[in-house]
């Protein structure tokens, strides 16, 4: 009976003090993206038709939809977000992301909008998100669109374009949780 609570004590010892695991998430999230600008500029295509966001385990995801062929855009951490006119456009949150597509979001044959949100301050409601704060349409000007994303803090994050749906593409934006 004593080798038994020895032995039970041994086992009780080993669990209790061995050092927790970490949740399978928090394992698994690898997001070595850096906070760096992030561009590729090529060309002007299509014109941008919605702009969505999402909650991964490891990060928030930004989308924006455009109807054609999108190669060109520039994402970068920035003071502040400002429009042409350099009045800036405020957000909530430690740290701003000033988002480009090169991408209207109006057709500039007709100048019809393509894109025309109600409320431009709040594209997407960020409500329990864990690492954004704001999406803001900043404006169309000059066949680019700019986005203002306010974010908790200065985070990694990635950009690059999706094909799809059909002959449309993505532009997506990534920001980690975590460093």
């Amino acid at each position: 009976m004593k080798i038994v609570r020895a032995a039970l004590a041994a086992v009780l010892g080993a669990v209790l003090l061995a050092p927790a695991a970490l949740p399978a998430s928090a394992a698994t999230c690898s997001t070595p993206w850096g906070s760096g600008a992030k561009s590729s500029v090529t060309d002007l295509g299509g014109r941008v038709t919605d702009v969505r966001a999402g909650r991964q385990a490891c990060f928030d995801r930004l989308v924006v939809d455009i109807d054609g062929k999108l190669d060109s855009y520039s994402v970068q951490y920035v003071d502040q977000v400002r429009k042409t006119s350099y009045d800036v456009v405020p957000l909530r949150g430690g740290a701003k992301l000033q988002v480009t597509a090169f991408a209207p979001s109006y057709d500039a044959a007709t100048g019809r909008e393509t894109y025309s949100p109600a409320n431009g301050r709040e594209l997407v409601s960020t409500s329990g998100y864990r690492t954004f704060r704001q999406v803001a349409f900043v404006e169309s000007w000059e066949g680019t669109t700019d986005l203002g994303l306010g974010v908790r803090a200065k985070l990694p994050f990635r950009a690059y374009v999706l094909d799809g749906p059909g002959t449309g593409s993505r532009l997506v934006v990534d920001v980690a949780h975590s460093w």
